[in-house]
């Protein structure tokens, strides 16, 4: 790689890496050290090729998206943490709300199988299409919608404090009646 290349690729690396380790760490489930490693061996790929890379983002997150695949189609299991009491929720939110739901989506995202984080990481972090989702993962639109309702249905059994965050009660919303209306002259 020449100089200017170096340049190009230091200033990239400077400008999008924080945006990029956001993303591998939703898809590593929450594990820091991993997402440092998925984005590291991005960053490689991409170094290798710069001066070919015509949208070096796109290809990063690309290497990002099929790097995991690889990861979560090994037999490999991942370790479990175990800790001696359970995290406390804090009852009293004082300004922390934030950090308590990210941290309490961090762990529901970590409890779903790798798949099925991508899939949501992909739908609604990088808020993707169902198609571009299909086309990285190299599945069917029909498998994208199933695993993203099963992924759903799961993280709100996880977590169902998440549920603040979700859609208002059938309750609360107005019915509309669309049945057939009697018109007389």
């Amino acid at each position: 790689m020449d100089a200017e290349a170096q340049d190009s690729f230091r200033e990239f690396v400077e400008h999008r890496s924080s945006a990029l380790l956001k993303t591998a760490v939703l898809l590593s489930g929450g594990d820091r050290h991993a997402a440092e490693d998925l984005l590291q061996n991005a960053l490689i790929k991409a170094a290798g090729r710069w001066r070919r890379i015509e949208e070096p983002e796109a290809y990063v997150r690309q290497v990002l998206y099929r790097q995991q695949i690889s990861r979560w189609r090994l037999k490999w299991r991942r370790r479990e943490l175990t800790v001696a009491e359970p995290p406390d929720t804090g009852a009293g939110r004082d300004g922390a709300a934030d950090a308590d739901l990210r941290l309490l989506m961090r762990g529901a995202l970590a409890r779903l199988t790798a798949r099925q984080r991508t899939v949501l990481v992909l739908r609604y972090f990088e808020d993707l299409p169902e198609g571009d989702v299909a086309r990285i993962l190299g599945c069917s639109v029909g498998t994208v919608r199933s695993t993203t309702h099963r992924s759903l249905a799961r993280l709100r059994a996880l977590a169902p404090e998440l549920a603040v965050l979700g859609p208002p009660d059938a309750a609360e919303v107005p019915s509309r009646d669309y049945s057939p209306v009697e018109v007389r002259p």
